[in-house]
């Protein structure tokens, strides 16, 4: 892919329409996202709010609706890998809706290429960044108004795995697990947690499959793209 002209930004930072944009939320709503997908779920709708959610949910009662936080009535799922891992989605759409990850690919939708990663899909989004080509991308770290290290960490090893980078991923997820995210997630500060949560959020490469948001109709939606491996592997 070469040189690249990458930016790291928080959503409020977000000031023009980035030609490719990789929005990261490690803990937890792509780590989840990407779950879902192997679960069997069709597709993903990212809610702009949470009663946006629950209208979706009511108009189609066979979807699931997903939200962060404790369990709420008219919520089938929580936003925890752990607890989504033993869940049935085959054939389904699964609506989301988190305070950070929906929030920052919404605010990217007009971009010609939106992807959607955490580290349990790092390669498999490097690898269509490196076949699309881009001289631009924008990669979107959605904690903490762009500080979070877990987002930043991810984005950063995926941007350097795009330019074929042969990075290795230990100190990157060091850092992550060192995050103020995992250290709320370790202490129960966030509701709605299952155990296992930040070792789910921290394996490389789990899934094959990037995810791809883009508008279908009046929804933003984000489904899994799998983009084949190069003869003779990826760039060292």
């Amino acid at each position: 892919m070469g040189r690249v002209d990458t930016r790291f930004l928080g959503i409020p930072d977000l000031d023009d329409v980035p030609p490719v944009a990789v929005v990261v939320d490690v803990m937890r709503a792509f780590t989840v996202a990407a779950w879902a997908f192997s679960r069997g779920a069709e597709k993903i709708v990212l809610a702009g709010s949470p009663d946006e959610a629950l209208e979706l949910k009511a108009a189609h009662p066979d979807w699931a609706a997903l939200k962060d936080g404790p369990p709420a009535p008219g919520f089938d799922l929580v936003n925890s890998p752990g607890l989504l891992r033993s869940a049935e989605l085959g054939g389904r759409t699964v609506v989301q809706k988190t305070t950070a990850g929906t929030v920052g690919a919404l605010a990217v939708k007009e971009a010609s290429l939106v992807l959607c990663a955490g580290f349990v899909v790092a390669e498999a989004t490097a690898r269509l960044l490196r076949r699309r080509g881009s001289d631009s991308v924008t990669f979107v770290v959605t904690g903490e108004d762009g500080k979070a290290d877990e987002d930043l960490a991810c984005a950063e090893y995926i941007a350097r795995r795009a330019e074929g980078a042969g990075t290795d991923a230990e100190e990157f997820v060091r850092r992550a697990a060192g995050s103020r995210a995992a250290a709320e997630l370790t202490h129960g500060i966030r509701q709605g947690v299952h155990a296992d949560d930040i070792a789910l959020c921290l394996e490389v490469d789990r899934f094959p499959f990037a995810m791809v948001a883009a508008p279908e109709g009046p929804l933003m939606v984000l489904r899994p793209h799998t983009t084949p491996e190069p003869a003779g592997g990826h760039p060292a």
